[in-house]
């Protein structure tokens, strides 16, 4: 499934209270990568803005008055995000702040539009019970760089949230690997049929070669485990001798 990384930046902390959005950010990532799709809008929330809200995103009202209201992005936005797995950390918040807006434009409500919905967060407090695990800290943990995040900005908080999502959900929690033997036919043949070259004499050996999309994959993969480990990926400290086959 395509997945959106969304984040929103907001008046305030309650929807219910009037609170509106203020900006709102998307990251397109497909098989795994990012395309190089976004969408980045600012409005004008037609309210003032918290001040404790500001000292988080920077923003005030006169900042974003003359943008446009969210009524006129919301086609946009939508196009771009509609039957997507929707990927937001603590995603009550934005969601909540969401389908006020959706229904101020007249437009349904983000159950109906999302195909699917991943929350960050419960998803790390899963994997780090009793541990901190705001934006920062699982960019700290994973060792992504977030130095330059002073204050918070949707695309700049969904451009680490979709590292840190990919980084969690890896799906290698250990190197070791099942070494054991496949099951074989009565016939002394593995059970998927292809026979190794030392039980069936004369039979080329079976090659797959990978496709350029996954060797790129697991140059990146490759990348970001030998960035975790703090440069102890053997996969590439070890480099084959010259010549060797």
């Amino acid at each position: 499934m395509r997945q959106i990384v969304l984040d929103t930046e907001t008046t305030g902390l309650d929807p219910k209270q009037g609170h509106r959005i203020i900006e709102i950010a998307g990251i397109e990532v497909v098989n795994r990568r990012a395309t190089g799709r976004t969408v980045q809008f600012h409005v004008d929330p037609e309210r003032e803005i918290d001040a404790g809200a500001t000292v988080v995103h920077g923003k005030t009202w006169d900042d974003l008055k003359g943008k446009p209201k969210f009524v006129d992005i919301a086609a946009e936005f939508l196009e771009f995000a509609r039957g997507a797995e929707w990927i937001i950390h603590n995603a009550p918040f934005d969601v909540a702040f969401l389908d006020v807006e959706l229904g101020f434009a007249g437009h349904p409500a983000s159950a109906e539009t999302y195909g699917k919905l991943t929350d960050t967060l419960a998803l790390a407090r899963e994997m780090f019970p009793g541990k901190r695990n705001g934006l920062d800290a699982l960019c700290e943990r994973f060792g992504i760089d977030n130095a330059h995040r002073t204050l918070h900005g949707a695309l700049l908080d969904a451009e680490l949230l979709t590292e840190v999502w990919l980084a969690m959900t890896r799906g290698q929690e250990t190197l070791t690997m099942d070494l054991g033997a496949p099951p074989r036919r009565a016939d002394g043949v593995p059970a998927d049929g292809l026979a190794p070259e030392s039980t069936v004499r004369g039979c080329p050996l079976l090659v797959v070669e990978p496709t350029a999309d996954e060797r790129a994959a697991h140059v990146d993969y490759l990348a970001a485990l030998d960035k975790e480990t703090k440069g102890r990926c053997v996969w590439l400290v070890l480099e084959p001798a010259p010549g060797a086959a």
